[in-house]
């Protein structure tokens, strides 16, 4: 199998050095028009394929940027990715999607690649605490724009929905339908969605006259979801009413209440946040504050784009969210 000509195959056609002729394709260089005419010419007869890789690196730019994860099996990531690559397919750029699975040493690695040109820029969401490490690495990188879940102490463009309204919003609806003992099942209780979806959960129901009679705070997981409504059906009598601070957890806490025989709506009210997954579909459909995930996908890369075209402003962007009611929820009389 033959190999396919290279960049200096067509300099030696056309007579020329092979600078001149890669300055010429990446446009960086005016030639005569007979000049231009010899390159044109060798490229077609020889069948040239130009390296598009090469010819950004000759740039400095690799034209991809990188996304960082938590996790890929999530439907709310799965979903965050799918509307990032649209925004960058339509802008020519490629995108390196890259999971964590939640470790800090994975996302030190996929910060290295940054400096290292392997990506122009990051977009970069995680689901823990950091430590400072995370702060350090990302403060020496200027392209990197944070998404979904903040890094506390990090100075950088954000990217959020607003956490605390879509607490609020849980709440009001609750208190609407005359539920007044409630409970919180959130995440990790540091990081920033939790604090906020529970600080407007429970600042909302307690001023309208109810009672946030339990919190239980863990991982956005499934397995906590099961293991929080464990122990919350063994220590809590007279609650009628939960919010889920995510879809994850939720489908946790559904399964532990399938095994305990108990009806959603008509032995326990839920309100889970997301709205990621099928919640239309099950039996009853779950009432859900809605994050915008399309458009947050299409901000954060516009974020990075314009970072990648020299902005150096650090905006704090929240995203409105929407109460999306279901059948989730049981008028109290």
């Amino acid at each position: 199998m033959s190999k396919p000509p290279s960049l200096q195959d067509v300099a030696r056609a056309a007579n020329l050095s092979p600078a001149t002729v890669s300055r010429y394709l990446n446009g960086s260089l005016a030639l005569p028009a007979d000049t231009s005419a010899r390159i044109d010419r060798a490229i077609a007869e020889l069948r040239y394929q130009p390296n598009p890789h090469a010819r950004s690196l000759s740039r400095g730019r690799s034209d991809t940027i990188g996304l960082v994860i938590p996790e890929i099996d999530n439907p709310f990531f799965a979903k965050l990715a799918a509307a990032i690559e649209r925004q960058a397919d339509a802008t020519g750029l490629a995108l390196m999607l890259c999971s964590s699975l939640n470790r800090k040493e994975r996302e030190l690695h996929y910060i290295e690649r940054l400096r290292r040109n392997f990506v122009d820029g990051l977009l970069f969401a995680t689901n823990h605490v950091d430590t400072g490490e995370l702060v350090r690495a990302i403060g020496a990188n200027s392209n990197v724009v944070i998404v979904d879940e903040d890094v506390d102490g990090l100075v950088a463009p954000k990217v959020f929905s607003d956490n605390r309204e879509g607490g609020r919003l849980a709440a009001e609806h609750l208190l609407a339908h005359g539920h007044r003992r409630m409970a919180f099942i959130g995440g990790p209780q540091t990081i920033m969605s939790t604090r906020e979806r529970s600080a407007g959960f429970r600042e909302t129901a307690i001023a309208g006259g109810a009672t946030v009679a339990a919190e239980y705070f863990g991982s956005y997981s499934i397995a906590f979801g099961r293991e929080a409504a464990r122990r919350f059906l063994a220590e809590q009598e007279g609650i009628t009413a939960l919010f889920v601070a995510s879809d994850e957890i939720l489908y946790g806490v559904l399964d532990v209440m399938r095994e305990s025989g108990l009806s959603v709506g008509d032995d326990l009210s839920i309100i889970t946040y997301d709205d990621a997954g099928p919640l239309a579909f099950l039996d009853p459909p779950i009432t859900a504050v809605r994050q915008p995930i399309e458009e947050m996908g299409r901000k954060a890369f516009e974020v990075l784009r314009d970072r990648l075209n020299g902005m150096t402003d650090n905006p704090v962007i929240l995203l409105p969210v929407e109460l999306i009611e279901r059948k989730s929820v049981k008028q109290l009389v």
